[in-house]
This record gives C-alpha cells, sequence and structure tokens, in this order.
C-alpha cells in the first residue's frame, strides 16, 4: 500500500499536480465542438447581418459640390430613423398591418384550436387523414399559395367568382376594401394547419387520467375541451400567437403577388413592402432604418404580449 501510495505522490509531482479526468465532466475542447455547427452560422448568418444593417442605418449618403457632385457616405446618427418616423407611408402600413394583425390572428387561432380540439377528440375517426389533410396547406410555399388563390381571386378566370355571381353576388376580391382581407384569407390557409399542429402536439401530452376524472365528475364532452384541454395548452395558445404576431410584421409575399393583378395594393402596402422598396431606389441606409424599426416593433409586440399573459397566469 505504501509503495503504490509513494507512486502516486511521484505520478502528481512529476504532472504538476495536474490530475486527468476521465469522465468526470465534460471538457472544454468536447463544448466548443458540439456547440460551433450552430453558433458558427448563427454568428455568420444573423449576427453578422444583424449589426450590419444596424449600422448602414446610421449613416447617410451626401453629395459635395452640389446636386451634380461626388457622393460620400457618412455617418448621420439617427437622422434616417428621424426620416422613418415622419413618413406618412411608413405610419400607413403599419395602420394597415396592425388592423390586419388584430383580424387575422384571432381568427386564425381560433379555427386551428377548434380543428386541434376536434382531432384529440375519441369521436373523430381516420384521424390521420383529417391531420395531414389540415397541415398540407403548410407545405404550400407563401408564393405558390398567393398565386393560386390570385386565381381564384380574379374576376376574369376564377369559378369561384363566377359561381358568387350565378347566385346574385358580385363579389370584388381585389378591391379596395376587400384586398387586405383576401391577402388575410391566404396567410390563413396557409398557417393554420401550423398552429394546429403545435395545439394538438400539446393536447397529446395531457394524461388521460384527467378526462376519466373530469367524466366522473360528470362534465361533458364540451366542458372536458374548454375548462381542461384550453387550460392545459395555454402555454402552446401564447406560444402560436408570438409566432403569429412576429409572422404579421413580416408580411410580404401574399400582397406582393396580389399586387400583380389588383391596383388596390402599393409597393408600400406593408412595412417590409415599403423597405423593398426603397432598397430597389438604392436607399440602403434608410431601407436599413425601416428594417431596424420592424424589428424593434416585433420585439416590443411579441415581447409584450409574453409578459401580460404571464402575468394573468401569475408566472
Amino acid at each position: 500500500m505504501t509503495d503504490i501510495a509513494t507512486r502516486a505522490n511521484r505520478v502528481v509531482a512529476e504532472t504538476g499536480g495536474r490530475r486527468r479526468h476521465y469522465g468526470g465532466g465534460p471538457r472544454a475542447g468536447t463544448i466548443v465542438a458540439f456547440l460551433t455547427p450552430f453558433f458558427l452560422p448563427f454568428v455568420l448568418f444573423y449576427l453578422v447581418p444583424v449589426g450590419y444593417a444596424i449600422w448602414q442605418s446610421f449613416l447617410v449618403v451626401r453629395r459635395a459640390g452640389g446636386q451634380y457632385g461626388t457622393s460620400y457616405t457618412t455617418f448621420g446618427g439617427f437622422e434616417q430613423y428621424a426620416q422613418v418616423f415622419q413618413n406618412t407611408e411608413f405610419w400607413s402600413s403599419i395602420g394597415r398591418i396592425g388592423l390586419f394583425g388584430i383580424v387575422q390572428v384571432p381568427v386564425m387561432l381560433l379555427v386551428a384550436l377548434m380543428m386541434a380540439l376536434l382531432l384529440d377528440t375519441p369521436l373523430l375517426k381516420i384521424k390521420p387523414f383529417f391531420r395531414i389533410t389540415a397541415f398540407m396547406p403548410y407545405a404550400v410555399p407563401g408564393v405558390i399559395a398567393a398565386i393560386m388563390w390570385s386565381y381564384l381571386y380574379s374576376p376574369q378566370v376564377s369559378p369561384l367568382v363566377d359561381v358568387l355571381k350565378g347566385i346574385g353576388l358580385q363579389p370584388d376580391f381585389l378591391g379596395p376594401g376587400a384586398v387586405l382581407w383576401s391577402a388575410a384569407n391566404v396567410s390563413t390557409w396557409l398557417w393554420t394547419g401550423y398552429n394546429m399542429l403545435i395545439m394538438y402536439s400539446a393536447l397529446q401530452s395531457i394524461p388521460q387520467e384527467l378526462y376519466e376524472a373530469a367524466k366522473l365528475d360528470g362534465a361533458s364532452n364540451w366542458a372536458i375541451a374548454w375548462k381542461v384541454k384550453v387550460p392545459i395548452i395555454a402555454p402552446s395558445i401564447v406560444l402560436t400567437t408570438v409566432f403569429s404576431i412576429i409572422g404579421t410584421l413580416q408580411l410580404y409575399a401574399e400582397p406582393a403577388v396580389l399586387r400583380q393583378i389588383s391596383s388596390n395594393i402599393s409597393s408600400t402596402y406593408t412595412p417590409n413592402m415599403l423597405a423593398y422598396a426603397v432598397a430597389s431606389g438604392n436607399n440602403y441606409q434608410q431601407a436599413a432604418a425601416i428594417s431596424v424599426v420592424i424589428a424593434v416593433i416585433t420585439f416590443v409586440l411579441s415581447f409584450g404580449f409574453m409578459r401580460l399573459t404571464s402575468k394573468k397566469a401569475g408566472l
């Protein structure tokens, strides 16, 4: 035993007192190896572009020697942001998209919730078929979906318009008062199945014992749905709401496609369309400022909604 202790002390002395760990915890190199595949693309394709956009938003282009002089880029502080807040088209697009979100998001999430509850009930047969059918629109790219619906909206070629006219109706899906809701319909068709799947997955994690206890207490299927299931999956509903708020402020594809067949959608119809239009005019600094303002508004609304729901839930 003494020889073993002596040899151990000699090894410790020779290694400077350092001990080798063969499983006592992860090494720094292992941690870095696992995290690098995530952090490297995250930094290169997310943080760097965001940082570059923020930097560009503080720059302005000036000319030396009059209108036709040499242009140069210099630091302008908050000058670009002041122009954004003074831009009436920007505020019009924000108001339009706000109205869009106030109406479209609750309707879409309510439909998604009803579908999720329906799929979770034992009364429904061939659930896989209905689940795939409801989720299938999400597999269609947004641009393709907008093109499909524009065919149904166009009065020249739409069979839907012909049917409605046959029963005495005169629909104008692309009119000034309806085109916003036509775009909302496309978004609802695209994203309802996605939100439904999130809610349905949350419903699947609820223990069946809760339902059995509720039935023993005399609760009907309707009462179980709204008094047991919905409160339990409330975090999933909050999550889908936050995603929907973010998606609403990023709305671009649907109105951009419908603009090709409707004169009631301008190039500044939504905040993202405005930023793209400004960038197309080679005013990249102004477009960067608009993008940063949109990102800040998105963060404030989504974070504010999460804080509000957390306070109501007592979290």
